[in-house]
């Protein structure tokens, strides 16, 4: 659908707070971990923020840190939260609970491969960047098949599952979108905006600025 007259219809990506995973550079994938203390700030941070773009209703993947991120968005936006677990971050294998230092010591090649932009299973019985786009993907139709003309929705997620997506709606392939993007960091978001050729990219890692932006962490 393009815009109508209600105006164009605006898409809000965001990733999670902080977790206290993030703050130790373990990699989490979809393990449960709650939001650290700055975590908790930025989330609370983030809804009034997000506020201003006059959402109608956020869709939150299932894990607690999206969760409770996209409920301070609900909150301060006095709109419902829906969960859909195809928005959790990429399944990491046997990467997750561990560091960055140890997946590179054990997986070194596949480690590598990853940060060239490879698209590489991780951590042996994980999932692809192509399994996460798929799933993703779906989601998000879903969504967008929902929203009139004018409608705002924040979709609150992960860095890889947030990109994934992102990537996905501008049509970018997975090495490009790898490139072009880069990470989104904690409680930092991405804006869509749907024109007569489809979306683009208005906000790319726009945040409320609370708790500092801490470094580069892996998902």
């Amino acid at each position: 659908m393009s815009a109508g007259p209600g105006g164009p219809r605006r898409l809000v990506v965001l990733r999670h707070g902080e977790t206290t995973h993030n703050a130790a550079g373990i990699w989490q994938g979809q393990l449960d971990s709650p939001l650290s203390a700055r975590g908790e700030q930025q989330a609370a941070a983030v809804g009034p923020a997000l506020a201003a773009l006059r959402p109608t209703r956020v869709v939150t993947s299932d894990l607690q840190r999206a969760r409770r991120t996209g409920e301070s968005v609900a909150r301060a936006c006095g709109v419902p939260l829906h969960e859909d677990a195809r928005l959790r971050e990429i399944h990491a294998g046997r990467w997750q609970g561990l560091t960055n230092a140890q997946v590179t010591e054990r997986w070194p090649q596949e480690r590598a491969a990853v940060l060239s932009g490879e698209d590489v299973r991780r951590g042996g019985d994980g999932e692809t960047m192509a399994d996460v786009v798929a799933r993703v993907a779906e989601a998000l139709e879903e969504v967008l098949g929902a929203m009139g003309a004018g409608e705002c929705v924040v979709v609150s997620t992960h860095g890889a599952a947030g990109r994934a997506g992102v990537g996905w709606l501008l049509g970018l392939e997975h090495r490009v979108a790898w490139r072009v993007l880069g990470g989104l960091g904690n409680c930092h978001w991405g804006e869509l905006v749907e024109g007569r050729d489809g979306w683009r990219l208005q906000a790319w890692n726009a945040s409320a600025g609370a708790g500092g932006a801490g470094p580069a962490t892996p998902p």
